[in-house]
């Protein structure tokens, strides 16, 4: 877990588009609506060609300019007379702060595991805010550190972007500060995305369903300490998952992604010792860019992935092979069509809620993010990642190094901290660790635990749990 350190925090300040934009009422779709939430981020830099002196003075003119190109960035939220969120182009401009560390970088420790209360305060909050009205869209802060690097904190609502169109806002605005021309100009109009009149819902949305937490699963995280974890998987280890996900012959093919969802969701529902009768749901993104007819024009800025499902009970999961979940996120994957989303528009619009998350598992995966693009004179940030999760029903996929994954986790201490201690295929695990249960799958797996060469079993309130140190590295 990374370290806390100690942050002075400047005045706040407002940068504004560097010249004269649109103003209005700004759009947002439906796509929108549903995902209105704070997400934070931070970028690590630093560079042996160049210090920090003029980092937030050159972050903060690019910013300028390029909130030009993205001028909705540089509005208020509001509620229309729908009861729907949009921006109000006021021009107001963006919050910045510049801040100074008085540690280095690596007095951080690791930061790959993040935690709101450690990395916390290199990303900028509204301190008052009682609700996301009073929070402007975008915040930005630049923390410098001793040794000459800073870190880059983004505090945006998720209503302004997807993970796509953030990344393209980064890339333009390094562009931007290194003087360079925007490779790819904005499509900022969402109208496209607008809700049919009258609406027309043509398939079952189960993302939205309410489903009875029989299990009582919300006690544990009611009453217990949530801890935080995060475990590497390597190219070796997760060709080991795809593996086990089609040597039954169920199915044929499965991704990295299919296999390493339907693994977590099994070993999570397990880890929380949910009921076998438990109905418990899958919620995934599925990016609708290439699947809208016609597709939408690159450049779209705004959140164009819609929440694709798969419902069963936790009984199916756990005492079916791997294929099965493997099937279940392929076919959640494959539903996901221009009707499907269309509908999915017009389902928020007609019924006006946002998905259920009672038993509910939400997977984010951040891995194929071009977040090395955001360089704004000091080359690649060196590390990018989230200040904390978003929820405590999300689990976020996470590159790391060259083709590995790194899965972090939120779990109420009783299912993540154990006492281990048992030797198997010479290797010992011993002592008090902090430890996700990413459960092992029952008899039918040994014979792949076997070849790993690394199982640690453990006994817990009378279920047997397999330490999955051959498949999971814990960092």
């Amino acid at each position: 877990m990374a370290n806390k350190v100690d942050v002075r925090l400047g005045e706040p300040t407002l940068v504004r588009p560097a010249e004269e934009t649109k103003k209005g009422f700004y759009f947002l779709s439906n796509l929108d609506q549903n995902v209105a939430q704070q997400i934070r981020t931070v970028y690590f830099y630093k560079s042996a060609f160049r210090g920090n002196e003029d980092a937030a003075q050159v972050m903060k003119d690019s910013l300028s300019k390029v909130l030009v190109h993205y001028y909705p960035m540089a509005g208020r939220l509001a509620i229309n007379s729908q009861g729907k969120l949009i921006v109000d182009c006021t021009q107001e401009g963006v919050v910045f702060v510049e801040a100074e560390a008085n540690s280095v970088i690596e007095d951080l420790g690791d930061f790959t595991n993040p935690h709101l209360h450690t990395l916390g305060n290199l990303v900028y909050d509204i301190p008052a805010a009682t609700n996301m009205l009073q929070i402007p869209p975008l915040l930005i802060q630049v923390t410098k550190f001793k040794c000459g690097g800073f870190v880059l904190g983004v505090n945006v609502n998720h209503c302004m972007v997807d993970g796509l169109s953030a990344m393209q806002f980064m890339k333009a605005w390094g562009e931007t500060a290194r003087g360079l021309d925007l490779s790819v100009s904005p499509v900022v109009d969402r109208t496209i995305l607008t809700a049919r009149n009258p609406p027309i819902i043509e398939f079952p949305h189960h993302e939205f369903d309410e489903i009875e937490d029989v299990s009582n699963t919300a006690k544990l995280y009611e009453e217990e300490e949530i801890l935080y974890s995060s475990f590497c998987f390597d190219p070796h280890k997760l060709d080991l998952l795809k593996k086990k996900g089609t040597e039954d012959g169920a199915v044929n093919k499965c991704s990295t992604f299919e296999a390493l969802t339907g693994f977590v969701w099994r070993a999570r529902s397990e880890a929380l010792r949910m009921h076998p009768n438990q109905q418990t749901k899958l919620l995934f993104a599925v990016d609708g860019r290439s699947r809208f007819v016609p597709s939408i024009a690159e450049g779209y800025f705004g959140n164009a992935v819609v929440l694709s499902n798969a419902v069963c009970k936790v009984g199916e999961l756990l005492h079916n092979p791997l294929s099965f979940t493997v099937g279940l996120v392929d076919k959640g994957i494959h539903m996901v069509t221009d009707s499907y989303m269309r509908s999915a528009i017009d389902y928020f619009e007609a019924k006006r809620t946002r998905p259920s998350l009672a038993a509910t598992l939400v997977i984010t995966t951040w891995t194929r993010l071009p977040f090395q693009t955001a360089d704004f004179g000091w080359g690649n940030p060196f590390f990018f990642g989230p200040v904390s999760l978003p929820g405590k029903e999300v689990i976020l996929f996470l590159s790391h190094q060259t083709k590995c994954i790194n899965v972090l986790l939120a779990l109420p201490a009783s299912a993540m901290k154990r006492t281990v201690n048992y030797n198997c295929k010479n290797i010992t695990v011993v002592g008090d660790v902090e430890y996700s249960p990413f459960v092992g799958w029952i008899e039918e797996s040994l014979s792949l635990f076997a070849l790993l060469h690394s199982i640690s079993l453990i006994k817990l309130r009378d279920l047997s749990y397999f330490e999955l140190s051959g498949i999971i590295s814990s960092s």
